[in-house]
């Protein structure tokens, strides 16, 4: 880090705090050579890379944004929608990537957003895992109903009937 007063190469940090959010961290630095003090802020960058090549930041709005057309009609709060953006963000931030695809993003929104919604899901599944049929839905809609009905519970399948 070059010192902004005298642009000398060499600068220590005194102290060092994280931001509110926890994405940044911020630090004041002294000059060893001019010994004055400025401050800097740190954050790691997430990119989304999207169909067409292009890169833009990762941004929990634009999460929001398409899971709110998912949400219309159901009653799912913006405060909700930001918890569900965090948490998308969050995991993506796991992985340990720097770059992410789009898809990718809309693929960490399912398991979130099922857990919020079961018809945001569906609605939202719909575009990311590609249905094309009716047949999509209804193996979707078995699978939840599966993961619902304790495994004791559930009837027994019939193997070659038909």
């Amino acid at each position: 880090m070059h010192c902004p007063f005298c642009r000398h190469e060499d600068t220590k940090v005194v102290d060092s705090r994280v931001q509110e959010d926890g994405t940044a961290i911020r630090r004041r630095r002294q000059c060893t050579a001019c010994e004055r003090r400025f401050g800097t802020v740190e954050s790691a960058t997430l990119s989304v890379v999207k169909r067409s090549g292009a890169s833009e930041p990762f941004r929990r709005d634009k999460v929001m944004s398409g899971v709110r057309k998912a949400c219309q009609g159901r009653p799912v709060t913006d405060d909700q929608l930001g918890l569900l953006a965090q948490r998308v963000e969050e995991s993506i931030r796991c992985t340990g990537q720097a770059e992410i695809d789009a898809h990718d993003v809309g693929m960490a929104v399912l398991p979130v957003l099922r857990e919020l919604d079961l018809v945001a899901y569906l609605r939202f599944a719909s575009v990311y895992r590609g249905f094309d049929s009716l047949e999509d839905f209804e193996q979707a809609i078995t699978e939840l109903r599966q993961e619902r009905v304790p495994a004791g519970d559930r009837a027994p399948e019939v193997v070659g009937a038909g």
